[in-house]
């Protein structure tokens, strides 16, 4: 049995210098993004989503980049889900992406809004068949009784929809709207390279963090 307290790597891939870096963190955002994706990383656009409940509670999932700009991040889910609630209660969150392999790893803060109608139903109509008709059947966070009520309702709705379901109205996107960036770069003896990004009145001030 591995003694996992004795697990340790050496960072030594890169660094990141200051002068180095783009003074938007939007577009370092995007340089690292291609970068990971030229890589052939598994699924570089896959990032953590941590909410708070109303007790208090922080909780974190997986969820799929599926856009971004000047207005923030984009993804997409269902409103009811735990996530759902618990961003219509405390619309602030965070994002983290772990790209293991470039020893880089990218923290977003700030306001999360839904997008617009028009947005989300771009998006759904763009997702395969069978995506589409899981977003109705899923009642997402939910207790069930098993497998098979997943499959009695895709089956019920692939029925009632044939090849054109429109998008259900508890399903669609969320935007970040970013206010603090942070980009991390594993470096040799723990002296980890960190810059964070922080939103002023009418810019971005950029500083470096201890490890």
């Amino acid at each position: 049995m591995n003694n996992i307290a004795d697990m340790r790597k050496s960072y030594e891939r890169a660094a990141l210098d200051e002068n180095a870096s783009q003074a938007n963190p939007l577009q370092q955002f995007d340089q690292w993004l291609q970068e990971a994706i030229a890589s052939q990383i598994p699924e570089p656009n896959a990032m953590t989503l941590a909410t708070v409940g109303s007790n208090l509670r922080p909780s974190t999932r997986i969820v799929l980049l599926k856009g971004y700009d000047g207005k923030g991040l984009c993804w997409y889910t269902n409103y009811k889900s735990r996530k759902g609630k618990e961003l219509a209660g405390n619309p602030f969150a965070s994002l983290q992406f772990h790209w293991v392999e470039l020893e880089r790893v990218v923290r977003i803060e700030g306001r999360v809004e839904k997008v617009e109608d028009a947005q989300s139903d771009a998006y759904y109509s763009s997702r395969p068949l069978d995506s589409r008709i899981g977003a109705w059947a899923s009642p997402q966070s939910e207790v069930i009784d098993s497998r098979t009520v997943l499959v009695t309702q895709a089956a019920k709705y692939g029925a009632q929809f044939l090849l054109q379901p429109p998008r259900p109205p508890h399903w669609g996107g969320y935007r970040l709207i970013p206010d603090q960036w942070e980009f991390w770069q594993g470096r040799k003896s723990r002296l980890h390279d960190r810059l964070r990004y922080k939103k002023t009145n009418t810019d971005w001030l950029r500083e470096r963090l201890a490890p």
